[in-house]
């Protein structure tokens, strides 16, 4: 038998016991590990969250590689590659792969009669992948799109119709400045999205991969690049490895230079203030760690000194400090095992409670969300709950020490 676990069972079940403060001291311990932990479930929850969710629209609008003309990185002017068949399936053998998909860039300006808006349009083909889009979409509908031929449908941001008063089925022109030469097009509002990451609903709309073409005096083989997504973004920086050996520096049809790059290498900016977030986990975690253990320290000395006569009894029938400081820290573990229980139910159904009915509201101008996101991972939820444990069991063995202080002949005469 285990004696110091069955004698800190038989004090911690003990109801009976009328200490004024030792039991009030439990209750406080116990209610700062569960306060602690459910703020690092939820925190944690949070950032995975909102981290993932700030991804993955990065990734709806610019994919996770794009192919393109090395010369765009010279200047301004947008030069095309030759995306024909022969590309595509070159790029679709790539290791890790999963889709391919042509686009092109065009710029100009919305105007009704009453505003005007400077927009960037990106033509898109029958293989694009409109998941992201239909996600978002808040009104009118996602037409089918095409690479040789131009419905002038055109998908704009709410951003951009709240902006020119525009709703779905509304007809605009578009006017397109190129060496000099305007280009006048006259499109139909098909539908409205709305994502809230303001530097690309601000401007950027949709169409047909003809329409854009014809904009910038390209011909249907042509585009500005080619998105690909990858089987298992985990490993985007393997896949990207592939690209630079197999695609990059090689040419096209046409004789243009191929480079690639990664979401990350495009969008640098973004992901560059995703990864501060960590920082912020780390910083609220230590926090709540230390809160915990600072609770559990200052409520095993209480119990410690309002015990201090059974602590002598002990000693006194032979027990080694060993077995006494062993017998506490069991009784910390009860403790502290509580407290886990509670801060898992209210971390956990805090989270729950906001995938479901999402209770807790943001500004989306400067969030990019209008509702907290969270992501529950239970393995990482496990991993917390041990780790909280081991380090608050780890802080207690300094002050379990004080039993050797405590003497048998005196302490069975204390009061």
């Amino acid at each position: 038998m285990n004696l110091p676990l069955y004698i800190a069972k038989r004090i911690y079940s003990d109801q009976g016991d009328k200490r004024k403060v030792s039991r009030p001291a439990i209750r406080i311990a116990t209610i700062g590990v569960a306060i602690g932990l459910a703020v690092m479930i939820v925190t944690v929850s949070v950032v995975l969250g909102f981290k993932h969710t700030i991804r993955d629209k990065v990734v709806g609008f610019g994919s996770h590689i794009q192919v393109h003309n090395i010369l765009n990185y010279s200047g301004s002017t947008p030069h095309p590659i030759c995306a024909d068949d022969s590309l595509m399936k070159a790029i679709n053998r790539v290791p890790g792969v999963a889709h391919a998909e042509r686009f092109s860039m065009a710029q100009g300006i919305l105007k009704t009669d009453e505003d005007f808006l400077g927009i960037a349009i990106k033509g898109i083909a029958e293989e694009y992948d409109t998941t992201f889009l239909s996600k978002h979409l808040i009104a009118g509908s996602i037409s089918s799109f095409s690479a040789k031929t131009s419905k002038y449908n055109l998908l704009v941001s709410k951003m951009i119709a709240d902006k020119l008063k525009l709703k779905d089925g509304d007809k605009i022109y578009g006017y397109f400045i190129d060496n000099q030469d305007v280009r006048t097009r006259r499109f139909t509002i098909s539908g409205i999205y709305q994502t809230n990451m303001t530097r690309f609903d601000e401007t950027l709309c949709f169409t047909d991969l003809h329409t854009a073409n014809k904009l910038n005096g390209w011909t249907d083989k042509q585009a500005t690049g080619i998105e690909v997504i990858a089987k298992d973004f985990s490993r985007l920086n393997e896949t990207a490895d592939e690209f630079v050996t197999r695609i990059n520096r090689t040419g096209d049809e046409e004789g243009n230079s191929l480079t690639s790059e990664t979401i990350y290498e495009l969008y640098p900016q973004v992901f560059s203030w995703l990864e501060l977030l960590d920082i912020n986990v780390w910083i609220i975690l230590i926090l709540m760690v230390c809160v915990a253990g600072f609770t559990m320290i200052s409520g095993l000395l209480i119990i410690i000194l309002e015990r201090t006569q059974m602590i002598g009894i002990l000693k006194a029938l032979g027990a080694r400090n060993k077995a006494v400081r062993h017998t506490f820290l069991w009784f910390s573990v009860f403790i502290i095992g509580q407290g886990l229980l509670w801060g898992n139910i209210a971390g956990l159904g805090i989270v729950l409670l906001q995938q479901h009915t999402g209770f807790i509201t943001l500004d989306p101008q400067t969030y990019y969300v209008s509702e907290a996101p969270m992501e529950l991972n239970l393995p990482l939820v496990a991993l917390i709950n041990i780790a909280t444990l081991i380090i608050c069991i780890f802080v207690l063995i300094a002050p379990s020490y004080l039993i050797s202080h405590i003497h048998p002949a005196k302490s069975m005469r204390y009061e």
